[in-house]
């Protein structure tokens, strides 16, 4: 076995579940290599300013923390490359991982892919991306103080999105393609008896519209279109929240271990353990409901100890 390649322990995934799983393996000597992939430091790195992280009372940029965290697990031991693992064999041990062309072995896998939040492709979205959109409202929700947003959605997510952007914002718009919500009927009672929210049906976000001063970008609204008359409107606003839905990172995964329906991982109730011993899963990719990320980076500390321990028991 060429012992560059080979690893007590590699963890997949450099987001807030990944590094905290880093950190608390390289203290236990495992000395772990993460796969850092196509977005090192995960959704947070396209967060601008974090203010729920606890132990920040001034806040801090989703960049910054990250780059803490990596630089905090580094110290202790854990090595990070900058690939993508590309192929995995989960079907004996030891683990087989492929990324780049190039095959690592481990005993343990710690897998913390993460989600990403479903956008609606348009190029002035991702311009705008924390510059007045985002895909959180409780990560984003308090920069908007006074201010009208717009939620894009009809789901539950949408319903939860837009209810709790109304302890921030002066009013909440909720822009839906069809006429009806999917939202359960709870939800939808409660968006709809709010006096903060209103709805926008037949309508989809055609672009985001905005300004740059100073160096500094702005939403200012949003060119909408009625899908039944085709007409297109500018729509003030001062935010967009996107609620179409997350896609957990796992079709790396399909196959190899058992997934939800919607595609996140299963993990055994209290643990982190997935389908297959020697394989744990931390942060967003086996968690549909919370999606924060302290707690994704408490998964990422159970995972690496129920890894400290299952190479406890099996060396």
């Amino acid at each position: 076995m060429n012992n560059s390649q080979y690893r007590k322990l590699i963890i997949v995934g450099s987001g807030p579940a990944g590094l905290t799983a880093a950190l608390y393996a390289a203290r236990a000597n495992l000395t772990p290599l993460v796969f850092e992939g196509i977005q090192p430091g995960g959704q947070l790195t396209i967060t601008t300013e974090v203010e729920n992280f606890p132990g920040f009372p001034d806040g801090i940029t989703g960049p910054e923390l990250m780059d803490r965290l990596r630089r905090q697990a580094i110290k202790f031991g854990a090595e990070t490359v900058f690939k993508s693992v590309e192929s995995v064999d989960f079907s004996k041990r030891p683990f087989t991982l492929v990324a780049e062309g190039k095959s690592y072995i481990a005993d343990a896998v710690i897998v913390a892919t993460g989600a990403s939040a479903k956008f609606l492709g348009l190029p002035s979205e991702k311009e705008y991306m924390g510059y007045g959109v985002s895909a959180c409202a409780t990560c984003d929700g308090f920069f908007f103080k006074n201010q009208h947003v717009a939620v894009v959605g009809g789901g539950d997510t949408a319903m939860e999105e837009a209810l709790y952007l109304t302890r921030h914002a002066a009013k909440v718009t909720v822009i839906h393609r069809r006429n009806e919500l999917r939202a359960s009927k709870v939800m939808q009672e409660r968006a709809k008896k709010n006096p903060k929210i209103e709805f926008l049906w037949d309508t989809i976000v055609e672009e985001v519209l905005g300004t740059t001063t100073a160096g500094q970008k702005r939403l200012t609204g949003l060119r909408l279109k009625n899908v039944k008359t085709g007409v297109l409107t500018d729509f003030q606003c001062d935010g967009l929240f996107l609620a179409i839905g997350h896609q957990p990172n796992t079709s790396l995964f399909q196959g190899q271990l058992e997934l939800t329906p919607l595609g996140y991982i299963v993990t055994k109730p209290h643990s982190t353990e997935t389908s297959v011993p020697g394989i744990f899963a931390a942060g967003d990719v086996a968690d549909p409901k919370y999606r924060q990320a302290v707690s994704a980076a408490g998964t990422g500390c159970m995972a690496a100890l129920d890894a400290e321990r299952f190479l406890a028991e099996h060396e």
